[in-house]
């Protein structure tokens, strides 16, 4: 099997084609860890969390917002790159073990679904802000919020492109 089709194996449009590679992990013992985001332009703040993150356990799920829920949380103009390019960047990291897409604003629905040991998110977030923090917790998981890295924001970055002088 070629790179690109090995990194393509490891994204999912949703949580019914993932389920078995799920259930084959919880069976063989595998610890799982869950962030999402929309990823929308992947910085070194966007590859420290997801390292951290991939340090708490044995697999590592990144729930990755649809195109359409991105144009809603984030306004007109956005995702920057569709959906397929954004799954195959983050599935090209060799520390990410699974990309499932979900349409809604949060990740709650899949989070239910996936019921993973581990559920973090970055430091802009605090616990209890966290969907689908209450239904990891109830199933015995663990919630986490990494540190984020200074100076590393999409929003910040699309700023310093649309005008390169300002500092």
């Amino acid at each position: 099997m070629d790179h690109l089709q090995r990194i393509k194996t490891k994204i999912f449009t949703d949580y019914p084609s993932f389920r078995p590679f799920m259930d084959q992990w919880k069976k063989e013992g595998k610890t799982t860890v869950f962030t999402n985001g929309c990823f929308d332009l992947i910085h070194r703040g966007h590859v420290e969390m997801l390292l951290e993150a991939a340090e708490k356990a044995d697999k590592l799920i990144i729930g990755l917002n649809s195109d359409g829920s991105v144009e809603k949380l984030k306004g007109r103009g956005r995702p920057l790159m569709d959906e397929k390019s954004r799954a195959l960047m983050l599935a090209s990291f060799c520390f990410v073990d699974a990309v499932v897409l979900f349409p809604e604003d949060t990740p709650y629905r899949l989070i239910s679904q996936i019921l993973p040991d581990v559920l973090v998110k970055g430091g802009d977030y605090t616990v209890p802000e966290i969907a689908g923090h209450d239904v990891v917790l109830a199933n015995g998981g663990k919630v986490g919020v990494i540190k984020l890295v200074p100076g590393f924001s999409t929003t910040s970055l699309i700023k310093k492109i649309q005008n390169p002088g300002d500092e």
